[in-house]
C-alpha cells in the first residue's frame, strides 16, 4: 500500500487523464479500480507512475504541458453558436503583457486565409503561473465567429513574448447533429435486408461474395422489393489469414477495403492481360474455382491468394498501359494513370504507410517465417518513421504501388455502388459498419502506434454473459495523444468509412465517451474505464456526417449509462434496438411503442443466434458442446430461461394479435421459427416507432446457424459460413418476397420534432 502522499498523487495523475477511480456494471455492482491498474492504464498511456517521483514529475509534466504549448491542439465550435473566447498562454516578463501584441489568422483546408486580426498592447492576464523560473500568463482572445462547417488551422503570432505558441490550433466548426435524410425527417420509416457479404454464394463470384454479388443485391433488393437499404459487415482490410484474421471486426486496418471483395473480372487491365487471361483458361484454375465456390465455409488463404495473384497480373498490365518510363519515375499517359495518381495523392501518408506495410509484411512472412507480426521484425522496421523504413519502401516502389492500386479499384467499385443507389433511388442504399478497434499486429496498429495504446487492451466489464468480463484483444485509442495529434487519425478514420454508403453503424458507440481498458496481462476483471473527450469527438462525427450526407447508427448495447444515450441523441446518432434485448424488468418483451423512433430495430445480430438458431436452442446446444457452461446444471438452466423467453415473445406477440394461425402462447404450439413466425416478428418489429427496422437475410432464409459464437476463435466456424443457397436462389425465395412485403407496409412516423 503506497504512503498517503504517493496515493494521492496516483489519484490525481488517473484523474487528469480519464481514469476511473470506481464504476457500476450493467448489474449495479461496484467496482474499485486497484492502483495496479491505474499505474498500468497511465503506462500504456505513456505516464511514468511506478513510484512517487515519476508520478510528480508526470503530474507536472501534465499541469505544465498547456502553458509550454501556449494552444490547445485543438478548439471546436459549433455553427452559428454563441460568441465564445479562447486561452493563449504565453512566457511574460513581470508586467509585459500589458505591451504584447497577439496577431492571429484563420485558414481554410485550401490553405486560403478566412480571417486574420490583432489583439494588444493593453492586454490583462487572467492567470499566471511560473514553470522553471519563468512567468507564463494566461490571455482570453474572441473566438473568430461566422465561419461555415469544416477545419481550419488558427495560427498565432506574439510580439513581445519569449516564445511562440507551439504548431497551430484545429479549429473546427461543426453543425449541432448529424446529417438526418428528408425522407426520415418528414415521417418516412425505411426497411432494409442485412448481408454478410463474404457469406454470399453465387456463379460468378471466387468462394466469396464480391461487390459484382453486391451490385446484384442492390438491384434485386431497390427495385423489386422496395428495400431502402442494404445492411453489411464491414468491409474493412483483412490479413485473410485463418484462424486468427478473418474477423471483419478485428481487421488489419479500418482505413482500407478488404480485396477479398474487389471483382477482379471487372478490370479493363484484366481483359488486356495475355498471362491473367491464359492462366483463369486453363484447368487448374477451373478447378480451384469449382472447390472454392462448393465449399460451405469461405476459404479465405484459397480465395485471397487467386484473387492476389490476378490483382498482380492485372496492375503489370497497368502499368504497361497507361505509364511510360520506368518505376520509381513513372509519367501518366492516361486518364485512368492520372485517376490513380490523384487517389495516391489525396490519400496521402496514410494509404502510403498501410501500402508499405503490406509489402513490409509480405517479406517479413517470406524472409522470417509465415505469420510473423511486426513486432518481431528487425527493429528499424518497428515504426514507420525510421530511415530504413523509407529506404525499404523506396527500393520496393512498385510493390508498395500495387496495394495503392489495389485500394483504388476497390474504391472505385464502391464508388460505383453509390452512384447505382443513386440510380435506383434507394433513400440510403448501401449501410455499413465501422468496427471499434483494429488488430494490434495489423496496418493500423503500426501506422498509428503513437496514437494507440498498445499495452492495454480493449473489453466489457463483467456481465450475465461474461462474468468474468470480457476482453477483445483490441488496442484502445490513447485520448490524450488522440487530442495532441488533433484527431487527425479519427478524422480520417471518419471520412474513409462514410464516402460511400448512405448510412453507417458505429460498433460500440459507447467508446466515444469511454472505454473498458485491461492491462496486458491482466485479466477482464481487472480492467477499468478511461474516459475520452466526447464533445469534441461528436462534433467531429457531426461534422464528417453532414459533409458526407451520412446518417450514423449508434452501436449502443451493453452497459450504456443514461448520459450517454442523452448526448447520442442530441447529435442524431440512432440508437440500435435488438429484440431479443428489449425487456422489461420482469423479463416480459417491450411493447413496440416503447421502442425509441430514432432508432433501427433488429431481430438479432451477427454475435446471437438467428431466430431459427435461437427457437431451437442451437446456440445451447453449440455452447454446451463447446464446453463453454461450467456444469450440466447451468446447462438446463439455459434450456429452461429459453422455453420461458419463447413463451413470453409468444404472449407479446398475441397481445398485438400478430400470432400465426394455430399458435398460442405456449411454446409447443410454434415447434419451429416458420416463416410465418418470423414474419410476425418482424412485424411486430415493424409496428414500433424506430426509423429502420433491419431484417438479416440469415433469418429470412430461415439459417440455423449464428454468424460469430463470441468465446470462440478456431473452436468454432466464426465468420465463413456461406448462405445455404446461392444469391440466384434468394432473390427468388418466396420466403424473401414475403418478408419484405411485410416490411414495405410500415407505419409513417411522427416528423423528426425536438429530441
Amino acid at each position: 500500500m503506497p504512503e498517503p502522499f504517493e496515493q494521492a498523487l496516483l489519484d490525481a495523475l488517473a484523474e487528469r487523464a480519464g481514469v476511473a477511480s470506481e464504476y457500476y456494471d450493467i448489474a449495479g455492482q461496484r467496482h474499485i479500480t486497484s492502483n495496479e491498474t491505474k499505474r498500468a492504464i497511465l503506462a500504456a498511456m505513456g505516464m511514468a507512475a511506478e513510484s512517487k517521483e515519476s508520478l510528480a514529475e508526470s503530474l507536472r509534466e501534465w499541469d505544465d504541458g498547456p502553458w509550454i504549448r501556449g494552444c490547445e491542439p485543438v478548439l471546436v465550435l459549433q455553427e452559428g453558436g454563441p460568441a465564445s473566447r479562447w486561452s493563449l498562454r504565453l512566457p511574460v516578463e513581470e508586467g509585459g503583457e500589458n505591451a504584447l501584441r497577439v496577431r492571429w489568422s484563420v485558414t481554410d483546408e485550401e490553405g486560403v486565409v478566412r480571417q486574420q486580426g490583432e489583439a494588444g498592447p493593453g492586454l490583462a492576464a487572467v492567470d499566471v503561473r511560473i514553470i522553471n523560473e519563468r512567468r507564463f500568463v494566461q490571455l482570453e482572445l474572441p473566438v473568430p465567429d461566422g465561419l461555415p462547417i469544416g477545419y481550419y488551422d488558427l495560427t498565432v503570432r506574439a510580439e513581445g513574448s519569449g516564445a511562440e505558441p507551439a504548431g497551430p490550433t484545429r479549429l473546427i466548426v461543426a453543425p449541432s447533429h448529424c446529417f438526418v435524410p428528408a425522407c426520415l425527417a418528414e415521417g418516412q420509416r425505411l426497411w432494409g435486408l442485412a448481408f454478410q457479404l463474404y457469406a454470399v454464394r453465387s456463379g460468378s463470384n471466387w468462394g466469396a461474395g464480391d461487390f459484382r454479388d453486391l451490385s446484384q443485391i442492390l438491384e434485386w433488393a431497390g427495385e423489386k422489393l422496395g428495400a431502402g437499404l442494404i445492411g453489411l459487415n464491414p468491409l474493412h482490410a483483412l490479413k485473410n489469414t485463418r484462424p486468427y484474421h478473418i474477423s471483419p471486426y478485428s481487421p488489419t486496418s479500418r482505413l482500407y477495403i478488404n480485396e477479398l471483395y474487389v471483382d477482379v473480372e471487372r478490370l479493363p487491365e484484366f481483359h488486356a492481360s495475355e498471362e491473367a487471361r491464359g492462366f483463369v483458361d486453363g484447368q487448374d484454375f477451373r478447378n480451384t474455382l469449382d472447390e472454392l465456390r462448393k465449399r460451405d465455409e469461405v476459404d479465405y488463404d484459397g480465395v485471397a491468394e487467386l484473387k492476389r495473384k490476378l490483382l498482380a497480373l492485372s496492375y503489370q498490365q497497368f502499368l504497361k498501359d497507361h505509364y511510360a518510363g520506368a518505376e520509381p519515375d513513372l509519367a501518366p499517359l492516361t486518364v485512368r494513370a492520372r485517376e490513380l495518381d490523384r487517389f495516391i495523392r489525396e490519400e496521402g501518408e496514410a494509404l502510403e504507410l498501410f501500402a508499405v506495410f503490406q509489402t513490409l509484411e509480405e517479406e517479413r512472412s517470406a524472409v522470417q517465417s509465415p505469420g510473423s507480426v511486426w513486432q518481431e521484425w528487425p527493429p528499424e522496421y518497428r515504426v514507420p518513421w525510421s530511415p530504413a523504413v523509407r529506404e525499404f519502401a523506396r527500393r520496393h516502389r512498385r510493390r508498395v504501388r500495387f496495394f495503392q492500386y489495389v485500394q483504388w479499384i476497390a474504391a472505385q467499385q464502391l464508388r460505383d455502388l453509390k452512384l447505382q443507389v443513386g440510380r435506383l433511388q434507394m433513400p440510403l442504399g448501401l449501410y455499413q459498419d465501422l468496427a471499434l478497434g483494429a488488430d494490434p499486429c495489423g496496418a493500423d496498429s503500426w501506422v498509428f502506434q503513437n496514437v494507440l495504446s498498445l499495452g492495454a487492451d480493449s473489453g466489457a466489464p463483467p456481465d450475465a454473459l461474461g462474468p468474468e468480463g470480457q476482453n477483445w484483444g483490441l488496442p484502445p485509442i490513447n485520448p490524450v495523444r488522440l487530442r495532441e495529434t488533433r484527431y487527425n487519425m479519427f478524422i480520417r478514420l471518419l471520412r474513409n468509412n462514410f464516402k460511400y454508403g448512405g448510412a453507417i453503424r458505429l460498433d460500440h458507440v459507447m467508446a466515444l465517451f469511454r472505454l473498458f481498458w485491461i492491462p496486458k496481462g491482466m485479466p477482464a476483471s481487472s480492467g477499468t474505464y478511461v474516459g475520452y473527450p466526447f464533445d469534441e469527438l461528436l462534433a467531429i462525427v457531426a461534422l464528417e456526417s453532414a459533409r458526407s450526407r451520412t446518417l450514423v447508427i449508434g452501436e449502443d448495447l451493453g452497459t450504456v449509462p443514461d448520459w450517454v444515450r442523452d448526448h447520442l441523441a442530441r447529435a442524431q446518432i440512432l440508437s440500435y434496438r435488438v429484440f431479443y434485448f428489449e425487456r422489461n424488468e420482469n423479463g416480459t418483451w417491450k411493447a413496440p411503442e416503447e421502442y425509441p423512433k430514432h432508432s433501427m430495430a433488429v431481430a438479432s445480430t451477427h454475435d446471437l443466434p438467428t431466430l431459427r438458431g435461437f427457437w431451437s436452442g442451437e446456440d445451447i446446444r453449440v455452447r454446451a458442446g463447446l464446453g463453454m457452461f461450467p456444469d450440466e446444471e447451468a446447462r438446463r438452466q439455459a434450456w429452461e430461461e429459453r422455453e420461458a423467453q419463447k413463451g413470453k415473445i409468444l404472449r407479446a406477440l398475441k397481445a398485438e394479435e400478430l400470432l400465426p394461425e394455430g399458435m398460442t402462447e405456449d411454446p409447443a404450439t410454434a415447434p419451429t421459427m416458420s416463416p410465418e413466425l418470423c414474419r410476425a416478428i418482424h412485424s411486430y418489429l415493424g409496428r414500433t416507432p424506430s426509423w429502420i427496422i433491419l431484417a438479416n437475410i440469415e433469418d429470412a432464409l430461415g439459417e440455423l446457424a449464428q454468424t460469430n459464437m463470441p468465446g470462440t476463435v478456431d473452436s468454432h466456424p466464426n465468420w465463413s459460413r456461406k448462405l445455404s443457397a446461392g444469391l440466384d436462389e434468394v432473390m427468388h425465395d418466396e420466403r424473401v418476397r414475403q418478408l419484405a412485403a411485410t416490411l414495405g407496409d410500415l407505419r409513417p412516423s411522427p416528423s423528426i420534432g425536438a429530441l
